[in-house]
């Protein structure tokens, strides 16, 4: 509780320091990351992340500074140099633009390999903590990253703000969007541009190679939550924010923890808990959804089922399991299942003998047994299909027709008394 406290009251300069950098990265990375997320250029990040480490090593060459301004420049000309080879084999050849992005990748990623080997061999002093470029080192920030890194915040949220209409059509319907008049290629220019700006400025805090994950990881967990584009970058800032800030206080519990490691996998367990327990899109709350229809459709046909069986025999109220199999052929665990579900909300009673309706389940029944027959009818007067082939279409129907759809099918059908198979709709 006192390392909490310690960390939370940011006392710490160099807490305070890690904090704020972390969460400028989150707030610029994200913002411009959902922006790549929705244009599906994911592995542009990654290309991008990855070519920076040749500018960085060369501005350090040519420089001889660790000056943070210049090693950004230098990483800005080759992360956008990527882009542009990317553009070009993708162009001039049959490569596809994953098999580019990839090509690019690795040669601009082993070019920056072996330059910083150079460097670290060429005994300059002033390469001391140039390798944080390459798996990156938060704790080593200081007030001047501290002020580039929100130069470049404040300059992408600005942008975004200023052009957020053309990036949102651009995003979603770039045709649509060129026939519009926009200038397609230009915004997609200052896109990528700002994509590589907050790249560069991220790479000393997290690295070339986990800077992808900054990229995309929010902006993938934002999308479980939220079909609004507004929201989604709002959701998409806070988790990689609440994602920096925890894997900083992980990373402060232990300085062996390294943070920029660290805050990835902060936001990357937030991404898989948004893919398994996001509301209507996460696979679990989509699983009970389902499981749900599943089950009304399971009591509906039972009590359809039942309805028949009162139809074809009158006077009769009960009727046995092997009855109601007859009818329809179903698991016995099926069976049992529904009809647990039915007793349970007073539509079916249970007696020795079998199964019967009680008035509720009557009228439930009845009420399936009209939308089936309604439907056929529809189907056989307005689409003009044969009576034989409306039954299985009927029967996939029947379970999602609102009242207020049933209204409208008997009023358009003029309220008909038999369906196609002379079977009476009971009303």
């Amino acid at each position: 509780m006192q390392t909490f406290i310690d960390f939370i009251s940011l006392n710490d300069p160099n807490v305070l320091f890690v904090v704020i950098g972390m969460i400028l990265l989150g707030i610029s990375s994200a913002t411009i990351g959902t922006f790549a997320f929705l244009q599906k250029r994911a592995l542009t990040g990654d290309a991008i992340a990855h070519s920076v480490l040749p500018g960085v090593c060369l501005a350090f060459i040519l420089f001889d500074t660790r000056n943070l301004w210049v090693l950004l420049g230098g990483a800005f000309v080759t992360g956008w140099l990527s882009i542009v080879c990317v553009d070009i084999i993708t162009k001039h050849s049959k490569l596809k633009a994953d098999t580019a992005i990839g090509l690019v990748l690795s040669v601009f990623f082993g070019v920056g390999i072996l330059l910083l080997t150079f460097i670290q061999q060429s005994g300059n002093a002033a390469q001391s903590g140039l390798n944080n470029f390459l798996f990156g080192k938060a704790a080593a920030m200081h007030p001047d990253d501290i002020k580039t890194m929100g130069i470049v915040s404040l300059l992408i949220i600005i942008i975004v703000l200023t052009f957020f209409k053309e990036f949102k059509l651009l995003s979603f319907d770039p045709a649509y969007a060129k026939s519009t008049g926009l200038p397609v290629t230009v915004l997609q220019l200052l896109l990528t541009t700002l994509t590589v700006l907050a790249v560069a400025a991220g790479i000393q805090a997290v690295g070339v190679v986990l800077m992808a994950a900054m990229l995309i990881t929010p902006a993938a967990a934002a999308k479980y939550w939220t079909n609004n584009l507004r929201k989604m970058i709002f959701l998409s800032i806070l988790f990689a924010v609440a994602g920096s800030v925890i894997g900083a206080y992980v990373s402060y519990t232990d300085n062996k923890m390294p943070t920029g490691p660290w805050v990835v996998m902060m936001i990357s367990c937030i991404a898989v808990l948004s893919i398994l327990f996001a509301p209507k899109k996460g696979i679990i709350p989509k699983y009970i959804i389902r499981k749900k229809y599943v089950n009304k459709m399971l009591r509906e046909n039972i009590l359809k089922e039942l309805y028949h069986l009162e139809e074809k025999n009158p006077g009769k109220k009960i009727f046995s399991i092997h009855d109601i199999t007859s009818e329809r052929a179903m698991k016995s665990s099926d069976y049992k299942l529904g009809f647990r579900m039915l007793t349970r909300k007073h539509l079916v009673n249970k007696v020795v003998t079998g199964y019967g309706l009680t008035n509720e389940g009557q009228v439930e029944g009845k009420r399936i047994t009209r939308i089936h027959r309604l439907w056929e009818m529809y189907l056989t007067q307005q689409l003009q299909i044969q009576g034989d082939h409306v039954h299985e279409d009927a029967e996939g129907i029947e379970h999602i027709i609102t009242p207020e759809i049933e209204r409208k099918l008997i009023e358009l059908l003029d309220k008909p008394e038999k369906d196609p198979h002379e079977k009476i709709i009971p009303y």
